[in-house]
């Protein structure tokens, strides 16, 4: 820890605030919300931090990334020494510095936030997340692209299969491919990156940064197949059969949950996914079956609180809807999701319907949504999730026009692979069971991310993925 009178004048330095695009310009573009730290005001905002010798906001980080270490250095002026201090630890930084729930993770430990100041101030946390986006952006540009050794390991002669191309199955192909082992990717969309180009939205993060990513993976050597559908196309057991050595199940939980409702059948009515892709993406990026474009919106109605929804809703807003409404059945206390994409939902006119639960979709002659029929709700006693359970009040329902309906409410694994991949076990919702290496029931079978967890963040993905890459690594060592 630094002396006291350093910490107090650390202490004293004001948050630098991140600018981001006015509402009214962004909701004309599908560019980042967020412009980024320049850098000045980026050294001002590591330098706020304290250099707490127990690091809790690096105890809090899934891939224990040294935070204090980096922002040393941003001090000091070394920017790209700072980024290589997270790359240490983390294979998406770039990524994680914009997705990751930083309030409820490093920031959220940060002490900075929370220290008690002599003017009796309060000050905000140190803003992690944006900082590590910022020097992993700026060495890209000085560095011309990914940094990666000089020295190439020479080749193993062993062969991994990855399936998915996410978060969890990049690292591990990344990983391996640092050790000397061949990787081949196999991934169901017509481009690599998982849900970091099919789930997130441009205005969330730009989709050249995954582009550039993928780009140095294969120049490591890892190849990538994708429009290939493992366990229909082909099943982990011809693979091991065949010309791989072990296999990665990285499959995500990518099934959107149903609300079980009358209607949701109607025209208008959407799954998330297939509503955030075929409004972020171009019809090349994705599978046939998804390539006519949304029709024109005039009223959106998105159920569901978490992150999702907030990408529907931001969504629905550049789409040109007239409304746009988000229908919670909780309070925004209860929301799980970013507490700053609701800020920015709200300033792009987004309207919120909390303590509002859906009882039916309507539809017009034509099988067309018309609207969404509530009720009302209150806050009963607490749920299995910590959370007060949301009671009907009786006589309280009330209709929400919408011709345009995504339903946000969670997501679930694909059976697919489990169902055709022979003594893999798993648990309740086709989910993968490991060990603290990432092994599955199945020899020389691994698994991490959504598919073992259940639908969770990017960051967790991506350290169950570099722990199984080590495992991985050790069992190969195994079959010399």
């Amino acid at each position: 820890m630094p002396e006291t009178h350093l910490v107090h004048r650390k202490l004293d330095i004001g948050v630098q605030k991140v600018p981001k695009q006015d509402a009214e310009e962004r909701v004309r573009n599908w560019d980042e919300t967020y412009l980024g730290f320049d850098l000045n005001s980026a050294k001002i905002e590591a330098e706020r931090c304290i250099q707490c010798p127990s690091a809790p906001c690096q105890e809090a980080c899934p891939v224990s990334n040294d935070i204090p270490g980096a922002f040393a250095l941003v001090e000091e002026g070394d920017i790209i020494g700072a980024a290589d201090k997270f790359r240490e630890t983390s294979n998406l930084p770039e990524m994680c510095g914009r997705l990751c729930p930083q309030e409820s993770l490093c920031e959220g430990a940060c002490v900075v936030g929370f220290a008690i100041r002599a003017d009796g101030r309060a000050e905000p946390p140190v803003t992690i997340g944006k900082l590590e986006a910022f020097v992993t952006d700026y060495q890209r540009r000085e560095v011309g692209g990914y940094p990666r050794s000089p020295y190439p390991p020479p080749p193993s002669g062993r062969k991994v299969a990855v399936i998915g191309a996410g978060p969890a199955g990049l690292a591990v192909a990344e990983l391996l491919a640092e050790m000397g082992h061949a990787s081949t990717v196999f991934e169901y969309w017509p481009e690599p990156g998982g849900v970091l180009v099919y789930g997130i939205p441009n205005f969330k993060m730009r989709k050249q940064i995954v582009d550039d990513y993928i780009a140095h993976l294969e120049a490591l050597g890892i190849e990538f197949r994708c429009n290939t559908y493992v366990g229909k196309d082909i099943t982990v057991d011809e693979m091991l059969d065949g010309e791989y050595d072990a296999v990665f199940l990285g499959t995500g939980a990518g099934v959107g949950n149903e609300l079980g409702i009358e209607g949701e059948d109607l025209e208008g009515v959407h799954r998330a996914t297939d509503y955030l892709v075929r409004g972020n993406l171009l019809p090349h990026q994705l599978p046939e079956h998804l390539q006519e474009p949304l029709p024109q919106p005039t009223k959106v109605a998105v159920i569901g609180g978490g992150d999702t929804s907030m990408d529907c809703v931001r969504t629905a807003v550049r789409m040109g809807a007239e409304t746009v409404t988000c229908v919670y059945r909780r309070t925004e206390a209860e929301m799980l999701g970013r507490g700053e994409e609701r800020i920015n939902a709200r300033e792009e006119g987004v309207q919120f319907e909390m303590l509002t639960a859906p009882l039916r979709i309507l539809g017009d002659e034509n099988g067309k949504a018309t609207g969404v029929e509530c009720i009302r709700m209150r806050l009963g006693e607490p749920d299995d999730s910590g959370r007060r359970r949301p009671v009907p009040i009786e006589g309280s329902e009330f209709v929400i026009e919408a011709d345009t309906i995504p339903i946000a409410i969670g997501y679930g694994a694909d059976p697919v692979v489990p169902d055709t991949t022979s003594g893999l076990s798993t648990s309740w919702g086709a989910l993968i069971e490991i060990d603290e290496g990432g092994r599955t029931s199945r020899r020389g079978v691994f698994a991490g991310g959504d598919n073992v967890n259940g639908a969770d963040l990017v960051v967790t993905a991506l350290a169950d993925g570099r722990v199984a890459a080590e495992a991985i690594a050790a069992y190969l060592d195994t079959l010399d």
